[in-house]
């Protein structure tokens, strides 16, 4: 069987705090899985599974979280499921599985074996009533097909049992609202893996040090006028501090001093915590936060992948550029402040001011891209990737940096 390499998308699932607590993952290939070379679903999502385990390795995708993959009858009834770790990966049996002696038996095993079972766009059913007493961890509703009074219904049929029920397709703050007072527990959509979940709000002090750091990192000013801008801000201090705590930075020394922090996350790598500091929460809230998850991602991609344009090769543009059009693409979905005012307080160069109003240039075919992987559109991510001339390999090796980058974050 030919090998093909993928594209994979992550959807957040939350909990009630709005949290990630686990992805859905979504795959796409440079070949069309429904093409020649595929015969029957089986060979297809046996592939997917090689490759999440050779090509992208559960850790680099996943982190600490859970992914749940979608199933079929014939994969859940297949081998090729063993060589997942029960442990981080979770099966969504599709609406399309039919519920069998044989279905069963399969669910129990593979829940013995320490799976989680999911039940993908879900309505009660009463053949079921054996799988939903204690086999099946979560049952996903879609929220955008599923009448409400439907919705009522069976809530009051899943509250005999031990699942827990996830409200899928969410897309607006109503629905997302509507489905908390529900007593529902997950959640998954749009509204999540884009950042309008962050309630809004004006600039603040901290946030014009913000810029005024951007700018002195960006004409490499020296430790001592960095330090002294830090002081002015204790809200960004802080951030800065809960930042080197948490990353990876190759020691475990207590942190004396803003300079210190400084000098042991080094100015480069300082230039990329800056301009995520913003992103995160100030009191005591989890880092692992939708929003942060995307612009981490977003930023880290971006700039793996600006190495393999010609452009940058050529040292016409820098990595470094692509991962700040990354971060502050988003910016104005946290504040209440338009993207042609961001650019002007930065005094940004014209190609990085293209990219983020206008997705103009390579800066702004890079952001693009980035977005389309978000939204799940993998392949037309592909297709302009292809354009370029850029393996789909190559893609696959960025993706694993940025999510084991942003994972480092936690």
């Amino acid at each position: 069987m030919e090998q093909t390499n993928y594209l994979i998308g992550r959807q957040p699932i939350l909990n009630r705090l709005e949290e990630i607590v686990a992805f859905e993952l979504l795959f796409r290939s440079s070949v069309s899985l429904s093409s020649a070379t595929v015969t029957t679903s089986v060979h297809a999502t046996s592939r997917v599974i090689i490759n999440t385990i050779s090509c992208f390795g559960i850790k680099d995708i996943l982190g600490k979280n859970r992914g749940y993959i979608n199933v079929d009858a014939d994969i859940l009834m297949s081998d090729s499921l063993e060589l997942l770790p029960p442990e981080a990966i979770g099966l969504e049996l599709l609406e399309s599985v039919e519920i069998t002696p044989e279905i069963i038996d399969r669910c129990k095993y593979l829940k013995l074996r320490g799976f989680l079972l999911a039940l993908d766009d879900h309505e009660y059913r009463s053949e079921y009533a054996e799988l939903y007493d204690g086999i099946i961890d979560v049952v996903k509703i879609d929220f955008i097909k599923t009448p409400l009074e439907q919705v009522y219904d069976m809530i009051d049929q899943f509250h005999r049992y031990p699942v827990k029920l996830l409200a899928e397709k969410v897309d607006t703050r109503h629905s997302y609202l509507r489905s908390r007072k529900l007593g529902f527990e997950l959640f998954q959509g749009y509204f999540f893996s884009r950042p309008s979940l962050i309630q809004k709000r004006r600039m603040e002090d901290s946030a014009n040090t913000f810029f005024k750091l951007m700018q002195q990192l960006s004409n490499d000013a020296d430790v001592i006028e960095i330090e002294a801008t830090f002081k002015q801000s204790p809200a960004l201090t802080y951030k800065l501090l809960l930042l080197v705590n948490s990353v990876s930075v190759g020691r475990r020394e207590k942190i004396r001093t803003v300079r210190h922090a400084i000098t042991l996350i080094g100015l480069l790598q300082l230039k990329r915590w800056v301009q995520l500091a913003i992103f995160a929460d100030d009191g005591n809230q989890s880092m692992n936060n939708p929003l942060l998850d995307m612009v981490a991602v977003r930023a880290a991609f971006m700039e793996e992948l600006s190495r393999l344009y010609p452009q940058f090769i050529n040292r016409n543009y820098s990595p470094e550029e692509a991962f700040m059009v990354g971060t502050l693409s988003l910016l104005q979905d946290v504040y209440e402040i338009s993207m042609d005012e961001i650019v002007s307080e930065l005094n940004l160069s014209e190609d990085v001011r293209l990219a983020l109003t206008d997705r103009d240039g390579i800066l702004g075919e890079l952001l693009q891209i980035a977005e389309m992987i978000e939204r799940i559109e993998l392949d037309e991510a592909v297709e302009c990737l292809s354009k370029r001339g850029i393996p789909l390999i190559s893609v696959l090796e960025c993706q694993k940096k940025a999510y084991k980058w942003r994972e480092e974050l936690d």
